[in-house]
């Protein structure tokens, strides 16, 4: 079976770096929950969150209803790596949500993991497809979601 996934140390260290910062920043989160008192903030990052968690539901939904290698539908034609999207923006939602500087600590970096990981992975695209990811590549953006529904519907 063909490698879906960067194997690269850059990609190797994410997760584990993902799992561990996984491991303390979800139970941060839940301790903090309502420590946070700006109101308007904790109600972003709740929409925040549950907008994560959609767009993580959509990029499985795509990759089961989908058998090719490279999925360019759904939501991924509108932008290239949703998963690491959603994670960042779940990593934004705890920090609004809780508000507290342990898991402001903790968030930083796991969004600037999921970033990295969507860098390293389409330098391992680029390498597996080719041409066809790098045309992909000037088609849908990397992360910015909003680009890529201008992009899409709005020519």
């Amino acid at each position: 079976m063909e490698n879906k996934c960067p194997d690269t140390v850059i990609h190797q260290v994410f997760h584990v770096l993902l799992l561990v910062l996984g491991i303390v920043l979800i139970p941060a989160f839940i301790v903090f929950f309502n420590h946070g008192e700006n109101i308007v903030l904790k109600t972003l990052g709740i929409i925040l969150l549950i907008f994560a968690c959609f767009l993580m539901w959509l990029q499985i939904y795509a990759f089961k209803k989908q058998r090719e290698d490279l999925i360019t539908t759904g939501i991924y034609s509108l932008v290239r790596h949703p998963q690491y999207l959603a994670g960042m923006l779940l990593g934004l939602s705890f920090i609004m949500i809780t508000q507290h500087w342990l898991v402001l600590t903790l968030g930083i970096p796991f969004m600037a993991i999921f970033y990295i990981a969507g860098w390293d992975e389409d330098k391992f695209c680029v390498k597996k497809f080719g041409k066809e990811y790098e045309d992909y590549i000037k088609k849908v953006p990397r992360f910015n979601l909003i680009l890529g529904i201008v992009k899409k519907y709005i020519k």
